[in-house]
Parts: C-alpha cells; structure tokens; sequence
C-alpha cells in the first residue's frame, strides 16, 4: 500500500502540520508517562484534574476536524454548540476510565490528521469560525491546535516545561498573547523585550510604557501565566 501524504504543497502550511504533530506527539508522550492513578492528580490549571486536561486535547482535536469537515464540504460544521456543551463534554470525558479516555485522546488526534491530510490546496482559505466567533481561514486551525498541545503538554503536570516548546512557536504565542492584551484594554502600557534579540512585543510606540525583558522562554512561561518573574507587573493569564 502507497502511504499517502498531505494534500497541500504549499511550504508553510506544510511546515506548520509538522510543529501541530510533533506537539501533539509530544502531549501523547507526556500523557502516556502518566499511571491510571497519576490520571486524577492536578493539572496546572485551576480546577482541572490532568483527566480534564486529557478529555479537552481529545474533544479539541475532534472540533477542529469539524472546522476542516466545513472548509471541506461547505457545510457549517461549529466547533462546539455552545459553551456549555463544551464544558458538559469535557467533564464527562474526565469520568472515562483511563484506556478509553487514553483512546479518545488518540483516536481523535488521528482523525483530525487526517482530515487535515486529504484538504486540497484551494480549500485551505475557505472561512470557518472559532469557538469564540472569529471567522478564519481553515489554515489557522493548524495554529489553533498547535498552542493547545504544546501549552498544555506544559499543564500535565509531568514535567515538561516551556522550555521544552520550540522557539517560533514560542515567539508566535507571544505575538498572540500582546495582541488579546491590547483587544482587551489589559496591556496596563507593557512591551515585552526578549534579552540579546532586541525583539520587541507590544505598544512600541508608548514612550511611558514599562519594558518586561527575559529570556524567551522565561518571558513566555510568565505571559502565559505558567511562570512568574519577580519584580515585574503581574500579567494576564492566558490559556
């Protein structure tokens, strides 16, 4: 049998599926380090057992291949039917038992590879929109899951680090974070300056504004609420 390969041939997309898989590879190597007993410990997210953790990688993956079922049909396929249904899922899929929660985290990560494999070039650009209301090109599903599954291989709880998270993705979610900070008035006038790059992420033009600087993987553990730094503002969490 011929292995098939994705459909697209553009560069950059192809490039992207790589860093989604190899998160998500990741995340799976994390998850599977874990006992069954391990599963009902705390994740690092308030309120989340590593349980709902692994119930949300798995119903994520599941809602994002219904966003790439709608670029390539043309049918409306939502993400979720509303909030509620998200979270109602997600708690019921913390109460599997550990092989068939271990399934549906795998199962709907190869189904969403797949429906990302067979999405020809021109269907790519075809508008979806996000669980929050955003219309987006189907592209950007790739991104999408891609921060899900590198973060929270980080909110497992077993040891991986943002360290451990490749740089370009790295300085993407920093890009990400500073613009949802301006969107929503809570930037309080920060730019954030990686050391030794001079790359700079926020309102450059404010002259009052207050310069966070750090390594790179110290400034992104602290925007994305998983580390602190002393001595700086506190920042927003982000998820």
């Amino acid at each position: 049998m011929v292995a098939r390969h994705d459909l697209t041939t553009d560069p950059g997309l192809q490039d992207a599926l790589l860093q989604a898989r190899r998160g998500t590879a990741f995340f799976a190597r994390k998850l599977n380090e874990l006992t069954d007993e391990e599963l009902d410990g705390d994740s690092l997210l308030p309120g989340w057992s590593r349980r709902h953790l692994a119930a949300h990688i798995g119903y994520n993956a599941r809602a994002i291949a219904r966003l790439i079922e709608w670029a390539a049909t043309g049918v409306e396929t939502p993400m979720y039917s509303s909030p509620t249904a998200r979270n109602q899922e997600i708690d019921f899929g913390a109460t599997l038992i550990p092989i068939a929660l271990r399934n549906l985290v795998d199962h709907a990560a190869i189904h969403l590879n797949v429906e990302w494999r067979d999405l020809p070039d021109e269907k790519w650009s075809n508008q979806v929109k996000t669980a929050q209301g955003r219309t987006v090109p189907a592209s950007e599903t790739v991104w999408m899951r891609t921060r899900e599954v590198w973060l929270h291989a980080v909110d497992l709880n077993n040891g991986a680090t943002v360290a451990d998270i490749p740089a370009p993705i790295l300085q993407r979610l920093l890009t990400d974070i500073t613009g949802a900070w301006k969107t929503r008035g809570t930037d309080t006038g920060l730019i954030i300056e990686i050391e030794g790059t001079g790359t700079r992420y926020g309102d450059t033009t404010n002259p009052d504004a207050v310069i966070v600087t750090g390594p790179l993987t110290t400034i992104t553990a602290w925007a994305t609420g998983r580390d602190t730094i002393t001595n700086t503002p506190t920042a927003p969490t982000w998820i």
